[in-house]
């Protein structure tokens, strides 16, 4: 755990996104953030001492999704299929599928494992199995103004967590998308890393931009009322924040690697990019 003084920094930005904006002064008392987020080998040594079940490992009950088919009736998780060639950007789905048996402990479907990814950030974890673990960790999960504080390793108001300048060629800031998105990744990238593998920002933290996005404690909104998305009034489900980006942020596509930029996740929804940190 890196501890963070108390200060007042300036969240949010007014030139990229519109709901990171206003820029405004925030203040954040003292705390403490994990230097890189949960990886699977930390995961896997919560669920062997409690025997926790993640959402995505649990049956579903049919009364909860009506009208779904019942094949997909099935303990699942969304996960990253990439595409062939190139692809309209406006449907995700042509690069992502809810895909049954997909969980943290098999994160591409049923039949793929864990194998070489002990270092790898667990993903396919909804806000509750985040929170599960932290609360047996006896921590918490951050709130959207200490993690975004902690990105920015004190650059205030700086664009990414290196400074105002995007990377530049050959250079290896973050683990986001190089290549053409969402089908030809440049060699090393496209997929999670281990933790620690690109240098931490100035408070000794890694991963803080790109990688995985990340669960914070708040409600996108203010509110759990108002983290619905009206643009699916059919799915009542409320969402929290979560932050910094991950593997399939492309600069054509989704520039979110940066400590502003923020997303809306259901809570019991799960994903090849969504994992977690925890803080004190």
């Amino acid at each position: 755990m890196k501890p963070i003084s108390a200060t007042t920094f300036r969240m949010g930005s007014d030139v990229h996104y519109p709901d990171e904006a206003p820029a405004r002064a925030v203040t954040v008392g003292a705390f403490s953030i994990a230097a890189h987020a949960v990886t699977n080998r930390e995961y896997a040594a919560f669920v062997a001492a409690t025997g926790y079940l993640t959402v995505a490992e649990r049956p579903l009950d049919p009364s909860d999704f009506p009208g779904a088919p019942v094949e997909n009736l099935q303990p699942g998780s969304m996960v990253f299929v990439g595409a062939p060639g190139p692809v309209d950007l406006r449907h995700l789905s042509q690069w992502w599928a809810w895909t049954p048996g997909a969980s943290w402990r098999h994160p591409l479907g049923p039949t793929s494992s864990l194998d070489g990814l002990s270092d790898h950030p667990v993903v396919h974890v909804a806000y509750e199995d985040a929170d599960a673990y932290a609360s047996w960790a006896g921590l918490r999960l951050p709130t959207e103004a200490e993690w975004e504080c902690a990105a920015r390793g004190g650059l205030d108001g700086a664009a990414y967590t290196w400074g105002d300048e995007p990377e530049l060629a050959g250079e290896r800031r973050a683990n986001y998308w190089h290549g053409d998105f969402p089908w030809r990744p440049e060699p090393g990238y496209g997929t999670t890393a281990p933790v620690g593998s690109f240098s931490p920002n100035a408070f000794g933290l890694f991963d803080m931009a790109g990688n995985v996005w990340e669960w914070t404690s708040d409600w996108y909104g203010g509110s759990q009322d108002a983290s619905l998305d009206p643009g699916q009034p059919q799915f009542a489900v409320p969402r929290k924040v979560v932050k910094g980006g991950s593997f399939l942020c492309a600069d054509t596509y989704c520039l979110r690697y940066r400590p502003a930029a923020r997303r809306p996740q259901m809570i019991d929804t799960g994903m090849s990019h969504v994992g977690f940190r925890c803080a004190v």
